[in-house]
Protein backbone atom coordinates (compact mmCIF):
# COMPACT_ATOMS: atom_id res chain seq x y z
CA UNK A 1 0.00 0.00 0.00
CA UNK A 2 1.36 3.52 -0.92
CA UNK A 3 -0.14 6.54 1.19
CA UNK A 4 0.10 9.85 -0.82
CA UNK A 5 0.01 13.01 0.56
CA UNK A 6 -0.84 16.70 -0.80
CA UNK A 7 1.31 19.32 0.84
CA UNK A 8 1.29 23.01 0.27
CA UNK A 9 5.12 23.51 -0.62
CA UNK A 10 7.01 27.15 1.72
CA UNK A 11 9.49 28.43 -1.16
CA UNK A 12 10.74 31.31 0.60
CA UNK A 13 13.02 34.21 -1.07
CA UNK A 14 12.06 33.07 -4.89
CA UNK A 15 14.37 35.18 -7.32
CA UNK A 16 13.99 34.10 -11.28
CA UNK A 17 16.17 34.95 -13.91
CA UNK A 18 16.30 34.74 -17.34
CA UNK A 19 18.42 32.85 -20.14
CA UNK A 20 22.08 31.40 -19.49
CA UNK A 21 22.81 33.80 -16.62
CA UNK A 22 20.23 32.45 -14.05
CA UNK A 23 22.52 28.88 -14.53
CA UNK A 24 26.09 30.36 -14.32
CA UNK A 25 26.43 33.99 -13.71
CA UNK A 26 27.50 36.61 -15.94
CA UNK A 27 31.11 38.02 -16.48
CA UNK A 28 30.12 41.08 -14.89
CA UNK A 29 28.85 38.83 -11.91
CA UNK A 30 30.68 40.29 -8.98
CA UNK A 31 30.59 37.01 -7.33
CA UNK A 32 32.22 35.30 -10.63
CA UNK A 33 34.63 37.45 -10.57
CA UNK A 34 35.56 36.77 -7.29
CA UNK A 35 35.80 33.01 -7.59
CA UNK A 36 37.96 33.13 -10.80
CA UNK A 37 40.60 36.25 -9.09
CA UNK A 38 40.78 33.89 -5.44
CA UNK A 39 39.50 30.58 -7.26
CA UNK A 40 42.57 29.91 -9.90
CA UNK A 41 44.83 29.92 -6.50
CA UNK A 42 48.25 29.03 -6.84
CA UNK A 43 48.03 25.57 -7.29
CA UNK A 44 52.14 25.21 -5.74
CA UNK A 45 49.67 25.50 -2.50
CA UNK A 46 49.89 21.36 -3.02
CA UNK A 47 53.17 19.69 -2.54
CA UNK A 48 52.51 16.63 -4.68
CA UNK A 49 52.85 16.98 -8.22
CA UNK A 50 48.98 16.79 -8.42
CA UNK A 51 45.97 17.65 -5.41
CA UNK A 52 43.01 19.26 -4.48
CA UNK A 53 42.93 23.41 -4.21
CA UNK A 54 39.89 25.52 -2.94
CA UNK A 55 38.12 27.30 -5.10
CA UNK A 56 37.40 30.66 -3.24
CA UNK A 57 35.44 31.77 -1.49
CA UNK A 58 33.83 28.94 0.06
CA UNK A 59 29.58 29.32 0.37
CA UNK A 60 28.30 29.64 3.51
CA UNK A 61 25.07 31.36 3.81
CA UNK A 62 23.72 27.99 5.37
CA UNK A 63 22.09 26.35 9.09
CA UNK A 64 23.80 23.15 9.65
CA UNK A 65 24.03 21.76 6.18
CA UNK A 66 23.64 17.70 5.89
CA UNK A 67 23.52 17.04 2.12
CA UNK A 68 24.33 18.83 -0.99
CA UNK A 69 23.73 17.78 -4.77
CA UNK A 70 24.58 18.93 -8.42
CA UNK A 71 21.12 18.97 -10.31
CA UNK A 72 20.38 17.72 -14.13
CA UNK A 73 18.84 21.00 -13.98
CA UNK A 74 22.24 22.30 -13.80
CA UNK A 75 21.57 23.42 -10.13
CA UNK A 76 23.21 23.01 -6.93
CA UNK A 77 20.63 21.78 -3.99
CA UNK A 78 22.03 21.94 -0.60
CA UNK A 79 20.22 20.44 2.32
CA UNK A 80 19.56 22.33 5.66
CA UNK A 81 18.09 22.79 9.03
CA UNK A 82 15.75 25.56 7.37
CA UNK A 83 15.11 22.91 4.31
CA UNK A 84 16.38 22.88 0.35
CA UNK A 85 17.76 25.62 -0.77
CA UNK A 86 18.68 25.99 -4.46
CA UNK A 87 21.47 27.51 -6.35
CA UNK A 88 22.95 28.07 -9.07
CA UNK A 89 26.66 27.45 -10.00
CA UNK A 90 28.03 30.51 -9.00
CA UNK A 91 26.60 30.47 -5.00
CA UNK A 92 23.64 32.02 -5.31
CA UNK A 93 20.46 31.41 -3.55
CA UNK A 94 17.29 31.76 -5.25
CA UNK A 95 14.62 29.71 -3.33
CA UNK A 96 14.41 27.81 0.14
CA UNK A 97 11.86 24.87 -0.21
CA UNK A 98 10.60 23.19 3.37
CA UNK A 99 10.44 19.83 3.75
CA UNK A 100 10.10 18.59 7.36
CA UNK A 101 13.28 16.49 8.89
CA UNK A 102 15.00 16.78 5.16
CA UNK A 103 18.49 15.03 5.22
CA UNK A 104 19.45 13.81 1.32
CA UNK A 105 18.31 14.78 -1.83
CA UNK A 106 18.75 13.10 -5.73
CA UNK A 107 16.90 14.05 -8.78
CA UNK A 108 16.60 12.20 -11.55
CA UNK A 109 16.75 12.77 -15.59
CA UNK A 110 13.23 14.20 -15.78
CA UNK A 111 14.60 16.97 -13.31
CA UNK A 112 12.02 15.01 -11.01
CA UNK A 113 13.88 15.85 -7.01
CA UNK A 114 13.61 13.46 -4.26
CA UNK A 115 14.05 14.37 -0.88
CA UNK A 116 14.66 12.06 2.35
CA UNK A 117 12.75 13.12 5.79
CA UNK A 118 10.22 12.59 8.03
CA UNK A 119 6.20 13.21 8.49
CA UNK A 120 3.63 13.02 11.04
CA UNK A 121 0.92 10.78 10.14
CA UNK A 122 -2.35 9.22 12.40
CA UNK A 123 -1.48 5.66 11.27
CA UNK A 124 -4.28 3.38 13.60
CA UNK A 125 -6.80 6.27 14.07
CA UNK A 126 -6.23 7.15 17.48
CA UNK A 127 -5.38 10.46 17.15
CA UNK A 128 -1.82 10.72 18.26
CA UNK A 129 0.58 11.15 15.20
CA UNK A 130 3.32 8.89 14.35
CA UNK A 131 6.75 10.80 13.19
CA UNK A 132 7.66 8.31 9.69
CA UNK A 133 10.27 7.81 7.32
CA UNK A 134 9.40 9.53 4.37
CA UNK A 135 10.80 10.29 0.43
CA UNK A 136 9.49 13.40 -0.54
CA UNK A 137 8.91 13.43 -4.86
CA UNK A 138 9.25 16.91 -6.40
CA UNK A 139 8.69 18.86 -9.28
CA UNK A 140 9.64 22.39 -10.73
CA UNK A 141 12.06 22.85 -8.01
CA UNK A 142 14.54 25.30 -10.34
CA UNK A 143 12.00 27.16 -11.44
CA UNK A 144 10.10 27.91 -8.06
CA UNK A 145 7.01 26.18 -9.13
CA UNK A 146 7.52 23.46 -6.96
CA UNK A 147 5.08 20.80 -5.99
CA UNK A 148 5.08 17.29 -3.81
CA UNK A 149 3.41 15.24 -6.32
CA UNK A 150 4.14 12.02 -4.47
CA UNK A 151 5.42 10.70 -0.96
CA UNK A 152 6.75 7.59 -0.13
CA UNK A 153 6.11 6.45 3.42
CA UNK A 154 7.89 3.87 5.82
CA UNK A 155 6.48 1.34 6.18
CA UNK A 156 3.41 1.48 3.94
CA UNK A 157 5.93 1.69 0.71
CA UNK A 158 7.67 -1.51 0.76
CA UNK A 159 5.20 -4.22 -0.61
CA UNK A 160 6.57 -6.84 1.94
CA UNK A 161 4.64 -5.10 5.25
CA UNK A 162 1.66 -5.50 3.24
CA UNK A 163 1.36 -8.44 5.07
CA UNK A 164 2.39 -7.57 8.52
CA UNK A 165 1.00 -4.85 10.85
CA UNK A 166 2.32 -1.32 12.00
CA UNK A 167 5.15 -1.70 14.73
CA UNK A 168 4.90 1.00 16.35
CA UNK A 169 8.01 2.54 17.70
CA UNK A 170 10.17 0.25 15.73
CA UNK A 171 8.73 1.69 12.61
CA UNK A 172 8.96 5.41 14.31
CA UNK A 173 12.70 4.24 14.60
CA UNK A 174 13.59 4.11 10.99
CA UNK A 175 15.34 6.22 8.73
CA UNK A 176 15.73 6.61 5.62
CA UNK A 177 19.40 7.23 5.05
CA UNK A 178 19.82 8.10 1.26
CA UNK A 179 18.50 7.92 -2.02
CA UNK A 180 19.73 8.12 -5.57
CA UNK A 181 18.71 7.44 -9.07
CA UNK A 182 19.47 4.90 -12.10
CA UNK A 183 19.51 6.41 -16.07
CA UNK A 184 16.50 5.14 -16.51
CA UNK A 185 15.00 6.91 -13.45
CA UNK A 186 14.68 3.77 -11.12
CA UNK A 187 14.84 5.44 -7.70
CA UNK A 188 16.90 3.28 -4.94
CA UNK A 189 16.11 4.23 -1.61
CA UNK A 190 18.58 2.76 1.39
CA UNK A 191 16.94 2.16 4.73
CA UNK A 192 18.17 0.87 8.18
CA UNK A 193 16.11 0.38 11.40
CA UNK A 194 16.17 -2.27 14.21
CA UNK A 195 14.22 -5.09 12.88
CA UNK A 196 16.27 -7.19 10.93
CA UNK A 197 14.83 -10.81 11.27
CA UNK A 198 16.28 -12.62 8.03
CA UNK A 199 13.47 -15.27 8.47
CA UNK A 200 10.79 -12.62 9.03
CA UNK A 201 8.00 -12.49 6.05
CA UNK A 202 8.90 -9.27 5.48
CA UNK A 203 11.97 -7.48 4.59
CA UNK A 204 14.80 -6.50 6.78
CA UNK A 205 14.72 -2.88 7.92
CA UNK A 206 18.73 -2.87 7.01
CA UNK A 207 18.04 -2.88 2.99
CA UNK A 208 17.84 -1.20 0.15
CA UNK A 209 14.41 -0.74 -2.05
CA UNK A 210 13.82 -0.06 -5.60
CA UNK A 211 11.26 2.48 -7.00
CA UNK A 212 10.53 3.11 -10.45
CA UNK A 213 9.42 6.53 -11.51
CA UNK A 214 5.84 6.13 -10.40
CA UNK A 215 6.93 5.34 -6.63
CA UNK A 216 5.81 1.48 -6.85
CA UNK A 217 8.04 -0.50 -4.96
CA UNK A 218 9.59 -2.90 -7.98
CA UNK A 219 11.84 -4.16 -5.32
CA UNK A 220 14.82 -4.46 -3.28
CA UNK A 221 18.76 -5.55 -3.02
CA UNK A 222 18.43 -9.44 -1.92
CA UNK A 223 21.23 -11.35 -0.95
CA UNK A 224 22.68 -8.46 0.97
CA UNK A 225 23.57 -9.08 4.71
CA UNK A 226 21.62 -6.76 7.28
CA UNK A 227 23.78 -7.16 10.76
CA UNK A 228 26.60 -9.04 9.62
CA UNK A 229 30.48 -7.55 8.46
CA UNK A 230 31.34 -8.58 5.43
CA UNK A 231 31.68 -7.33 1.91
CA UNK A 232 27.86 -7.51 1.09
CA UNK A 233 26.69 -5.66 4.22
CA UNK A 234 23.68 -3.19 4.54
CA UNK A 235 24.32 -2.79 8.09
CA UNK A 236 23.40 0.88 9.60
CA UNK A 237 23.60 2.18 5.89
CA UNK A 238 24.66 5.89 5.97
CA UNK A 239 24.61 7.08 2.06
CA UNK A 240 23.91 5.45 -1.20
CA UNK A 241 25.31 6.56 -4.71
CA UNK A 242 24.57 4.85 -8.30
CA UNK A 243 27.25 5.70 -11.00
CA UNK A 244 24.26 7.46 -13.09
CA UNK A 245 24.97 11.59 -12.53
CA UNK A 246 24.59 14.97 -13.96
CA UNK A 247 25.02 16.44 -16.63
CA UNK A 248 22.51 15.69 -18.32
CA UNK A 249 23.63 13.80 -21.76
CA UNK A 250 22.32 11.78 -24.73
CA UNK A 251 24.74 9.35 -24.26
CA UNK A 252 27.35 8.18 -21.96
CA UNK A 253 25.06 7.85 -19.03
CA UNK A 254 25.61 4.94 -17.07
CA UNK A 255 22.88 2.56 -17.09
CA UNK A 256 24.82 0.09 -14.54
CA UNK A 257 22.51 -1.12 -11.86
CA UNK A 258 25.04 -1.56 -9.53
CA UNK A 259 25.75 0.68 -6.43
CA UNK A 260 28.03 1.80 -3.74
CA UNK A 261 26.95 2.09 0.07
CA UNK A 262 28.29 3.67 3.04
CA UNK A 263 28.04 1.98 6.89
CA UNK A 264 28.56 3.50 9.84
CA UNK A 265 28.03 0.47 12.33
CA UNK A 266 31.02 0.55 14.37
CA UNK A 267 31.18 -3.54 14.23
CA UNK A 268 31.55 -3.28 10.58
CA UNK A 269 35.15 -3.69 8.98
CA UNK A 270 34.17 -2.70 5.53
CA UNK A 271 32.53 0.50 5.74
CA UNK A 272 32.11 2.00 1.83
CA UNK A 273 31.36 -0.76 -0.47
CA UNK A 274 30.56 -1.52 -3.93
CA UNK A 275 27.73 -3.73 -4.10
CA UNK A 276 27.26 -5.93 -7.49
CA UNK A 277 24.72 -7.24 -9.48
CA UNK A 278 24.58 -10.93 -10.31
CA UNK A 279 22.17 -13.13 -12.86
CA UNK A 280 21.49 -16.70 -12.16
CA UNK A 281 19.30 -18.97 -14.24
CA UNK A 282 18.07 -20.26 -11.15
CA UNK A 283 18.13 -17.84 -8.49
CA UNK A 284 17.41 -14.80 -10.64
CA UNK A 285 18.66 -11.36 -10.07
CA UNK A 286 21.11 -10.45 -6.66
CA UNK A 287 23.36 -8.50 -5.42
CA UNK A 288 26.68 -9.12 -3.82
CA UNK A 289 30.46 -8.50 -3.38
CA UNK A 290 32.52 -6.79 -6.10
CA UNK A 291 35.94 -9.05 -5.40
CA UNK A 292 38.02 -7.16 -7.63
CA UNK A 293 38.35 -4.81 -5.15
CA UNK A 294 39.95 -6.86 -2.26
CA UNK A 295 43.03 -7.37 -4.94
CA UNK A 296 45.58 -4.77 -3.56
CA UNK A 297 48.47 -4.01 -6.56
CA UNK A 298 51.17 -2.33 -4.38
CA UNK A 299 52.68 -1.31 -8.20
CA UNK A 300 49.57 1.06 -8.56
CA UNK A 301 48.84 2.76 -5.03
CA UNK A 302 50.31 2.45 -1.22
CA UNK A 303 46.45 2.82 -0.34
CA UNK A 304 42.98 1.29 -1.13
CA UNK A 305 39.39 1.68 -0.42
CA UNK A 306 38.94 -1.91 0.43
CA UNK A 307 41.34 -1.92 4.20
CA UNK A 308 39.75 -2.98 6.49
CA UNK A 309 39.07 -0.11 9.35
CA UNK A 310 39.63 1.98 6.85
CA UNK A 311 37.18 4.52 7.40
CA UNK A 312 35.13 5.50 10.85
CA UNK A 313 32.22 7.27 10.47
CA UNK A 314 31.79 7.56 6.71
CA UNK A 315 28.44 10.11 5.95
CA UNK A 316 28.24 10.08 2.31
CA UNK A 317 29.60 8.78 -1.15
CA UNK A 318 29.75 10.07 -4.35
CA UNK A 319 31.09 8.78 -8.19
CA UNK A 320 31.97 11.28 -10.81
CA UNK A 321 30.32 10.32 -13.95
CA UNK A 322 33.66 11.31 -16.00
CA UNK A 323 36.28 9.87 -17.28
CA UNK A 324 38.46 9.91 -14.18
CA UNK A 325 35.23 7.44 -12.58
CA UNK A 326 36.90 8.95 -9.09
CA UNK A 327 35.08 7.65 -5.66
CA UNK A 328 34.61 10.74 -3.23
CA UNK A 329 34.08 9.36 0.44
CA UNK A 330 33.78 12.19 3.58
CA UNK A 331 34.20 10.81 7.10
CA UNK A 332 32.39 12.63 10.03
CA UNK A 333 34.82 11.30 12.51
CA UNK A 334 38.40 11.66 10.36
CA UNK A 335 37.13 15.05 9.29
CA UNK A 336 38.17 14.20 5.95
CA UNK A 337 37.39 13.66 1.96
CA UNK A 338 38.40 10.70 0.21
CA UNK A 339 39.37 9.82 -3.33
CA UNK A 340 39.51 6.56 -4.85
CA UNK A 341 39.97 5.47 -8.51
CA UNK A 342 37.23 2.80 -9.77
CA UNK A 343 39.75 0.48 -9.13
CA UNK A 344 39.66 1.13 -5.69
CA UNK A 345 42.94 2.89 -5.88
CA UNK A 346 43.57 6.17 -3.25
CA UNK A 347 44.69 8.74 -5.30
CA UNK A 348 44.56 10.68 -8.46
CA UNK A 349 46.14 9.65 -11.54
CA UNK A 350 49.60 10.91 -11.83
CA UNK A 351 50.34 13.98 -14.87
CA UNK A 352 51.99 13.95 -17.82
CA UNK A 353 55.45 13.21 -17.41
CA UNK A 354 55.35 12.55 -13.46
CA UNK A 355 58.07 10.21 -12.51
CA UNK A 356 55.72 7.85 -10.36
CA UNK A 357 53.42 5.55 -11.95
CA UNK A 358 51.37 5.09 -8.76
CA UNK A 359 48.53 6.89 -7.58
CA UNK A 360 49.16 10.21 -6.49
CA UNK A 361 46.92 10.42 -2.53
CA UNK A 362 44.77 13.29 -3.02
CA UNK A 363 42.83 12.88 0.06
CA UNK A 364 42.75 15.40 2.90
CA UNK A 365 41.31 17.01 5.94
CA UNK A 366 41.32 17.33 9.80
CA UNK A 367 39.42 18.56 12.34
CA UNK A 368 39.40 22.75 11.89
CA UNK A 369 38.02 25.53 9.85
CA UNK A 370 40.86 26.06 7.42
CA UNK A 371 40.27 25.56 3.28
CA UNK A 372 41.84 21.89 4.20
CA UNK A 373 40.35 20.96 7.19
CA UNK A 374 36.23 19.87 7.74
CA UNK A 375 34.42 19.93 10.84
CA UNK A 376 31.48 16.68 10.76
CA UNK A 377 31.38 16.37 6.80
CA UNK A 378 28.19 15.14 6.03
CA UNK A 379 27.72 15.43 2.20
CA UNK A 380 30.29 15.18 -0.90
CA UNK A 381 29.25 16.17 -4.84
CA UNK A 382 30.83 16.33 -8.15
CA UNK A 383 30.11 18.41 -11.32
CA UNK A 384 32.74 19.20 -14.33
CA UNK A 385 36.00 18.30 -12.37
CA UNK A 386 34.60 20.49 -9.33
CA UNK A 387 34.21 18.76 -6.22
CA UNK A 388 31.98 20.29 -3.17
CA UNK A 389 32.00 19.30 0.44
CA UNK A 390 29.14 19.96 3.02
CA UNK A 391 31.03 20.64 5.71
CA UNK A 392 28.33 21.02 8.44
CA UNK A 393 30.17 22.06 11.64
CA UNK A 394 31.76 25.29 9.68
CA UNK A 395 28.09 25.28 8.44
CA UNK A 396 29.91 25.86 4.73
CA UNK A 397 29.94 24.08 1.42
CA UNK A 398 33.53 23.89 0.55
CA UNK A 399 34.53 23.26 -3.41
CA UNK A 400 37.75 21.96 -5.38
CA UNK A 401 39.46 21.41 -8.53
CA UNK A 402 42.53 19.35 -9.02
CA UNK A 403 45.46 21.98 -9.91
CA UNK A 404 45.78 19.79 -12.97
CA UNK A 405 42.74 20.62 -13.83
CA UNK A 406 43.16 24.57 -13.29
CA UNK A 407 44.11 26.47 -16.77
Amino acid sequence: MKIRLIYSVLIISTILLSGCDFLFGTKNDATVDEIFEEGAIDPDIIQNEAGYVPILPFWDDFVQPTDIYCGYDEMIYVVDAEGIKVLDQTGVIYNTIAIPGATDITQDRRLHTYVTGRVNIDVDGDGILENLAAVYHLTGTANGNVEIIDTLIHPFCDVSRNVTSFRGAEDEAVEFTGVTTLADNTVYISRKGPNNDIAGIARTDNAVLFYDENGSNIGYANGLSPVTSNLRSVWDISAIATFAAPPQSLSGISSSPEFLITLTNPAAQYKCLWIAQFSDPESGITYGENAALTVFDFTKADRFLYEPNRFINPTDVYIAPDFTGYIFVVDAVTDSLYQFTRKGYEGVNPPAGSSTTKQIIASFGGEGSGPFNFINPSGVAYLRKMVYVVDQGNHRVCRYKLNTDIE
